[in-house]
């Protein structure tokens, strides 16, 4: 089927935001390397920067070679990932024989639904790096990077946004839990359906399992326990921050696929869930440590930003006060378990990513409008929120497992003299500062 000029002319609004959403999305992988790279130490931010812009470079061509046709493609091999050769290099995905633009699923052209795709692909491998930072080689990181968004990012977008295990479909988890019902189309879907809006299992429990299993195969920075490792540049963390936050409207918002009530809704609510995160994680600061830092504000603005992600769409502006605040106080209290169970999360990956991706999840039985048991709902959305999210954590979990012993005959870590130098000089000849 091709976009008429009809059909173009219809549905222009949608094109024209959901192109604005792409951007602003590719724009988060840029916030993210200022907000790592502003908690990198000094002699390794242009390391923790070259690694957000290393996961743009690598992820954009596979993605057009081989990830749009694992993720979307309509042969389903497993439930787990669809036919890497069906639309390889996006052949039959762009115009026709013709020359006429194939319609996407949303009435506009397909070809705007993958450029709004290949950004989260992008992002999600760009957070894993913070959980290594200071300490990895720059072409094992561009490998990882390759393997791992083949093996672990596409798939899971398949079997929860392409009709695989994890999504509504008649062959998926939820509908094998609880039955299907009749779609009105002459098909069946779950009778209960999981609810992953943006990517909450896609995106941030998969990277931060990633970044959890990378933590500790790699190992432990020289001196973590024992040296202090400060941002050295907390302006970069705000900056980055505030970036993230606006790139997020284009994260939530665009996920509608319209200009519509939904992404509106998208909007408010990813505001709201994010102030309170920012204020839960700023009380727990003030309680533990009696100081409120921009640090923790920075923080707190990923961490509701995170936890409403899966949520956008399916809570009231109520609700999502209400999860984001919880979202901020459990990442705050999270980030400290590295020292207590000894893995080195350098950027607190695992604590915000992991930790508020997984609340953002399971918090939907709660606070769903529709399904949420403080709604009138019963038990089921949240077993199915529950169940997702484990299926999630144990499949990367296993596969980011395999691909770092896989890489390890080609060294991850640098030499202890380099780690110590200074890994920007060691890995790319520069500084980020010249001091006279």
């Amino acid at each position: 089927m091709y976009v008429s000029p009809e059909d173009l002319l219809a549905n222009s609004g949608n094109a024209a935001w959901m192109l604005v959403a792409a951007s602003l999305v590719l724009l988060m992988t840029p916030g993210l390397a200022f907000f790592y790279g502003g908690m990198s130490q000094q002699k390794s931010v242009l390391n923790m920067m070259m690694m957000s812009f290393g996961s743009m470079f690598v992820v954009a061509i596979i993605y057009v070679l081989w990830g749009w046709s694992m993720s979307y493609g309509t042969e389903n091999i497993g439930g787990i990932f669809a036919n890497p050769f069906e639309f390889f290099g996006l052949k039959d995905s762009i115009t026709d024989a013709d020359g006429n633009f194939i319609a996407g699923a949303w009435g506009y052209a397909n070809v705007i639904d993958i450029a709004f795709q290949v950004t989260f692909a992008i992002i999600t491998v760009a957070l894993i790096s913070g959980s290594i930072a200071g300490r990895v080689k720059y072409g094992t990181w561009l490998a990882f990077a390759g393997i791992w968004v083949t093996l672990a990012y596409f798939p899971l977008a398949h079997m929860v946004w392409g009709g695989g295990l994890l999504s509504g479909s008649e062959d998926g988890l939820a509908a094998k839990l609880f039955g299907t019902t009749d779609d009105g189309e002459g098909g069946l879907v779950a009778s209960v359906a999981p609810i992953d809006f943006a990517g909450g299992t896609v995106v941030h429990i998969n990277a931060g399992m990633a970044g959890l299993v990378l933590a500790l195969i790699v190992g432990k920075r020289a001196g973590f326990g024992r040296v202090a490792f400060r941002p050295h540049n907390l302006p970069f963390v705000m900056l980055g921050a505030a970036l993230l936050w606006f790139g997020w409207f284009g994260f939530n918002g665009g996920s509608a696929f319209a200009a519509d009530g939904v992404a509106g809704l998208a909007w408010v609510n990813t505001t709201t869930a994010t102030a309170a995160a920012i204020a839960g994680w700023l009380v727990v600061e003030r309680i533990r440590d009696g100081k409120a830092t921009s640090l923790g504000a920075a923080s707190g603005i990923v961490a509701g930003l995170v936890a409403i992600t899966p949520a956008a769409g399916a809570l009231t502006p109520i609700g999502s006060i209400f999860l984001g605040a919880i979202a901020g106080v459990l990442s705050a209290l999270a980030v400290g378990l590295k020292f207590k169970f000894g893995y080195d999360d350098s950027l607190d990956v695992v604590g915000v990513h992991l930790v508020a991706g997984l609340w953002g999840t399971v918090a939907i039985g709660f606070f769903g409008s529709e399904t949420g048991l403080f709604y009138g709902g019963d038990y089921k959305q949240l077993v199915v929120q529950i169940v997702i999210a484990l299926v999630a954590l144990i499949f990367t979990g296993i596969i980011t497992t395999v691909i770092a012993f896989a890489l390890k005959p080609i060294g991850w870590r640098v030499s202890k003299e380099d780690e110590a130098k200074g890994i920007d000089e060691a890995e790319h000849a520069e500084t980020a500062y010249d001091f006279a």
